[in-house]
């Protein structure tokens, strides 16, 4: 099947053009997460777990690989000074290499205990660095660990790199993965991908409101994803929604009112905004990488 964009409500042509060509970036991965734009070379970063690599795209040089070993790294992202930060799943740890020096650990462990497997990573304005740590590590010897879980549940953290403090912001969540914040950062979306085993368990987004930058309240259920669970999520500036799913990624408003769908030919797992305007929208999907240009904009300058 051909990649497709499918208008469901009008407000979707505000967002692409419904003849927008959706474009192969790469293809023979082995299962393909955590895109991330860097500025600063103008270049696609995404992992490549179960062959334990990051691969490197851009417009001039194509497709290379970008770091192996990796740890069976799983979300990137990139923060205001230029440094990927990356979730590692074998590695259980959220490393940080720093512009032109190899990578090193950012935190490893909570409680005493290490981590699980960390699988998504943002950074919000203030530098505060926000990630998830289920449990699939443990549950999936090809592209994690196979060791049983220290942590005794499955949580969302917060990091300040300046202080070291790390607190668990959230820890009622099947299995949480994507995160994002609303562009005023007021908003943290994160997606429990619970279902992925068993059909009765969550397959949706949450939403929380943040407060002093630092604590979540107010939980509330923004949508539901089918079919399948919801994984890696993005936002632009205005605040709609860009959630990958086993269909593509489904846009959907802030308030949960689904507007369009980008279709790839397989299960999507993670996307991000990328080049100078942050108009060229990527998709990571099983064993591709995809793009679109797009008339919104990420709301994230890093």
């Amino acid at each position: 099947m051909p990649p497709e964009i499918q208008v469901i409500d009008d407000r979707f042509r505000q967002i692409v053009d419904p003849d927008a060509s959706i474009e192969l970036v790469a293809d023979g991965m082995g299962f393909t997460e955590g895109p991330a734009w860097i500025h600063d070379g103008g270049y696609l970063v995404w992992s490549d777990i179960p062959n334990d690599r990051i691969m490197r795209w851009s417009e001039s040089d194509g497709v290379s690989v970008f770091r192996q070993s990796s740890s069976n790294a799983n979300g990137n992202t990139v923060d205001a000074h230029g440094n990927l930060l990356t979730c590692e799943t074998s590695g259980r740890r959220v490393s940080i290499a720093r512009p032109g020096k190899p990578e090193t650990t950012l935190v490893d462990s909570y409680g005493g205990k290490p981590f699980t497997s960390p699988n998504d990573v943002i950074v919000k304005s203030d530098g505060s660095i926000w990630f998830s740590d289920p449990d699939y590590g443990a549950l999936m010897d090809d592209q994690g660990h196979g060791e049983s879980p220290q942590q005794e549940r499955n949580r969302v953290y917060r990091l300040d790199p300046s202080t070291s403090e790390l607190t668990a912001v959230a820890e009622d969540f099947d299995k949480p993965n994507g995160l994002a914040f609303s562009p005023d950062e007021s908003v943290l979306y994160i997606s429990d991908s619970g279902a992925t085993h068993g059909d009765d368990r969550p397959h949706h987004i949450r939403a929380f409101d943040v407060v002093d930058g630092k604590r979540l309240i107010n939980n509330r259920v923004i949508c539901e994803i089918s079919p399948h669970v919801p994984d890696g999520l993005r936002v632009d500036t205005d605040g709609n929604l860009y959630v990958t799913s086993a269909e593509g990624v489904q846009v959907f408003t802030s308030d949960g009112e689904i507007l369009g769908k980008f279709l790839t030919p397989e299960v999507a797992a993670n996307c991000c905004f990328g080049m100078a305007d942050r108009q060229m929208f990527f998709i990571c999907a099983t064993s591709s990488v995809w793009m679109v240009r797009l008339k919104s904009t990420g709301a994230y300058p890093f």
